[in-house]
């Protein structure tokens, strides 16, 4: 009798607990070792920055070299006119080349999701520019704009402007050039995202307003709009970040000039690391930028209501 009732005993609620526990922490078990390698390789870099950012360092002039507190800061903020050059120019970069890929994907996306004959293949054409790097990007624009072999010269051929006219060498010319080239590549970002959210709007909405008398424009802008809403808040975002930390293409394009009218505060950071070697005060500007991006998107999603009731 008393080996059957202990047979019979339950198991100590403690021991169930950790029985149960285990396969829910098994998960977060799994994911720890790449969790904390991709934690190093985030946490590290960006804690340098901020170490830097409050030294006095130039490995090309190590006796200078030592805690500067925010000299650097103040010296970006009162006397470096460059960086709020540079970072006029980045936010004037931002806004254009957002609002515009913004407006033309847009207009893609609407039209490749008709339907129509050769619809995949006119997809694919559509999206093809985004699949290229931005540096072959670069190298592509800089054959197009070639003086000698370029399209200047073609437009030369047929009467309109000069040859050996270089639109990436004129102060009036060179931001709309490099514009242009940009929107070649950032666009189909914006079609992409936007035709995928197309998807899913149903197609009873739309022919309930046709029932109601909506015509297309009403349509596009009761039904479509405030579905597309969250879609094109997340691309404006990411593709704003993206184009203020646009390095690449302008480098290659115009290395910043001419007389640095496109040069952006994140090629200013590059120039001043790697060409003047002043890795502290490129670790401050980078600071700013970091602190200016973060500031704009936590307004930005606060204004949108990203993820809001809204459709």
């Amino acid at each position: 009798m008393a080996q059957a009732a202990a047979v019979a005993k339950p198991p100590a609620p403690h021991r169930r607990r950790r029985a149960s526990a285990t396969p829910r922490r098994l998960p977060y078990l799994l994911i720890a070792p790449a969790a904390l390698l991709m934690l190093g390789f985030i946490a590290y870099p960006v804690i340098s920055v901020f170490y830097y950012s409050l030294q006095n360092y130039n490995p090309t002039k190590p006796w200078r070299n030592g805690f500067a507190g925010f000299d650097n800061f103040v010296h970006a903020f009162t006397d470096d006119p460059q960086f709020w050059d540079t970072l006029t120019f980045s936010a004037k970069w931002v806004v254009v080349e957002v609002g515009l890929q913004l407006l033309f994907g847009l207009a893609l996306a609407l039209i490749v999701n008709q339907t129509f004959v050769g619809r995949s293949l006119g997809r694919a054409l559509v999206f093809s520019p985004w699949a290229v790097s931005g540096v072959l990007t670069s190298v592509i624009w800089v054959l197009i704009y070639n003086s000698q072999t370029g399209i200047t010269r073609y437009l030369a051929d047929m009467g309109i402007g000069s040859y050996g006219t270089s639109w990436l060498s004129d102060t009036s010319t060179v931001f709309p050039a490099a514009i242009v080239a940009d929107l070649w590549r950032g666009v189909p970002f914006f079609a992409i995202l936007i035709l995928a959210d197309l998807q899913s709007v149903s197609k009873d909405l739309y022919e309930a307003a046709e029932v109601d008398g909506a015509g297309r424009l009403k349509q596009f802008w009761h039904i479509t709009l405030p579905h597309l809403k969250d879609a094109i808040v997340l691309s404006t975002l990411l593709r704003a970040v993206w184009e203020f930390n646009n390095v690449d293409l302008l480098y290659t394009l115009t290395g910043g000039g001419p007389a640095g009218e496109t040069t952006t505060l994140p090629l200013y950071i590059a120039n001043t690391s790697v060409d003047a070697h002043n890795f502290g005060y490129a670790s401050a500007l980078t600071t700013v930028a970091f602190v200016i991006l973060l500031f704009c998107s936590m307004v930005y999603l606060r204004l949108s209501k990203f993820g809001g009731e809204g459709k």
